[in-house]
């Protein structure tokens, strides 16, 4: 009786466990920046704000000290993330993933995580330069399909990392599908302006990291869960 008992909790136990781990966490939950911080800081800065549970980050604040890119408190390996972004005509933004946030070490998130490019295909120039449109693995892979919706309009974006494959989703098409850290990846990334960045794509988990450009952008729905 007892050694059924101690199964059932087990069981029990692991179920709920693996609930856990398969079910998405949403990192928005009120209208506050609980759980993020400016890259290289311990607080979120006056230049991003959260009402109605979108993410907004306004440029148009003065002190320079107020902005920067916005950083998840945890760190992701194997995930599954999804959220929607809007940007400003003619914006610049992206998502980056895998991110040291040793800001000492590394001036800037880009010295270590991998993006998905958010932009105004239409009004920003990186839009004239190969993969550097919106969807793409910023400078290493182009979106296989052009998804985008126009400047104003929201759009559903997901990365999926697990185990070294990646993928990319926008407006629920996969416009990116490529393996990290083999032979392939490594001259790619040889090839591309992280070519001086020694640790560029290196890390096999990290931090979320939502590009501050200087241009006004909107994220909601953020959506993780572990794989």
């Amino acid at each position: 009786m007892r050694n059924t008992f101690v199964l059932a909790c087990i069981i029990a136990l692991s179920t709920a466990c693996s609930a856990q781990k398969s079910s998405f966490k949403n990192l928005v939950t009120k209208n506050s920046t609980d759980g993020w911080h400016t890259y290289g800081k311990t607080i979120v800065g006056k230049a991003w704000t959260v009402e109605d549970k979108i993410l907004h980050f306004d440029p148009s604040v003065k002190e320079q000290a107020e902005k920067g890119d916005l950083v998840t408190n945890a760190d992701y390996e194997n995930f599954h993330l999804k959220y929607e972004w809007k940007i400003a005509k003619n914006g610049n933004s992206g998502v980056m993933f895998n991110v040291n946030d040793d800001a000492k070490k590394y001036p800037q998130p880009y010295f270590t995580g991998p993006e998905m490019q958010v932009l105004d295909n239409e009004g920003h120039p990186d839009a004239k330069i190969f993969k550097h449109r919106a969807g793409d693995l910023y400078d290493l892979i182009p979106s296989s399909k052009e998804t985008v919706k126009p400047a104003g309009e929201w759009n559903k974006a997901e990365i999926i990392l697990n185990k070294g494959k990646l993928e990319f989703h926008l407006n629920g098409v996969k416009v990116v599908e490529t393996m990290m850290w083999d032979d392939a990846w490594n001259k790619m990334v040889a090839a591309s302006k992280f070519k001086s960045m020694p640790d560029f794509g290196k890390f096999k988990s990290g931090k979320i990291v939502f590009q501050d450009h200087g241009d006004e952008v909107w994220y909601r729905n953020i959506l993780i869960k572990t794989l």
